[in-house]
């Protein structure tokens, strides 16, 4: 029998919170909601106007990284948007999500969206669509020390661009994961045309709009920053997080230990934990909550005991080290 974990979710979380809890950790507010989307765009125009008004190694470098953790809540956000729980209208969702969201980083909110619900309902088992951003940890200190500098060099990057191109044309299957799966059925020239015209004009789109909007700024230039985060400090972003959500729990395929929260620090919700994902473990037990009531659901579930069970980290430099094999 297939294991599905949303009717787990849904027990537990009335096991933990009240009716009046549930309704008011899922009210959605707009002004909240379009403010959190607001300063992500903010501290995006920043890391461009640092380099422009002082051109240097070292602005280059904190750029890239403030980039690379704003195109990480880009991806929570087309993530949060595919809920539909950062807006109160679906419409709204959908907009936001693929055009402040999904495009910038070459996504779209009709792709991902099926995808990930797979991942709710089979974290941590053999089926979840994601387990292959979640394996391999705890590793030596030198597997980890090659890991990030594949993402900081620009090589997982490429790796990583290549496949997403492949999916948008219908060459190998959408996976997130890094699942290489290639589609079964030929396709001729004309449906490759249709499949990257469908998936890709959003994207294209969408980064034109940002190199014009530079361009009239007077500084093209800069949007090799973008491009250049997106192959290298986006890389770094996205795995510190994924192991700091699902890696090194005691039962992957328990749900209330298989799913991290992590606390965080003011630069580490710039670099890995926009949109409070951090609060992964309230997340996945009301997927349907804003990312702006987490933290009072976590207030909640921490005050009634949930996390005598679940798995709660106090920062990130912890996820480092856990993913990190002492051999001494």
């Amino acid at each position: 029998m297939e294991v599905n974990h949303l009717n787990w979710y849904n027990t537990k979380l009335r096991e933990f919170l009240t009716p009046d809890e549930v309704k008011a950790v899922m009210q959605k507010s707009d002004l909240r909601a379009a403010l959190e989307v607001l300063s992500m765009w903010l501290w995006i125009a920043f890391a461009f106007a640092l380099v422009g008004f002082y051109t240097n190694v070292f602005t280059v470098i904190i750029a890239l990284f403030i980039l690379g953790g704003k195109q990480l809540a880009c991806a929570i956000l087309l993530h949060d948007c595919s809920h539909d729980s950062m807006f109160s209208s679906r419409k709204a969702n959908q907009i936001v999500g693929n055009w402040l969201g999904a495009y910038p980083i070459l996504q779209n909110m009709e792709q991902y969206r099926p995808y990930h619900r797979e991942h709710h309902m089979y974290t941590g088992l053999d089926n979840d669509p994601d387990m292959s951003l979640t394996q391999g940890y705890p590793t030596t200190a030198i597997s980890m020390v090659r890991k990030i500098g594949r993402d900081l060099l620009g090589a997982t990057g490429v790796k990583a661009q290549i496949g997403v191109i492949a999916m948008h044309v219908g060459i190998i299957k959408y996976n997130l994961g890094g699942l290489v799966e290639r589609v079964k059925e030929k396709k001729n020239w004309k449906e490759t045309i249709t499949n990257a015209a469908k998936n890709l004009w959003g994207p294209i789109t969408a980064n034109l709009l940002m190199f014009g909007i530079l361009y009239l700024l007077g500084h093209p230039w800069l949007y090799l920053l973008w491009m250049g985060a997106m192959f290298t400090t986006y890389n770094f972003s996205l795995r510190v997080r994924s192991m700091a959500e699902h890696s090194m729990v005691e039962d992957r395929q328990n749900p209330q230990k298989n799913t991290r929260t992590t606390y965080a620090n003011f630069i580490e919700r710039i670099l890995f934990a926009p949109y409070h994902v951090n609060y992964h473990a309230e997340h996945h037990l009301c997927m349907g909550a804003p990312s702006y009531n987490l933290p009072k659901m976590h207030e909640i579930l921490l005050e009634k005991g949930f996390y005598k069970e679940g798995t709660l980290e106090n920062n990130y430099w912890t996820i480092v080290k856990l993913a990190i094999v002492n051999k001494e």
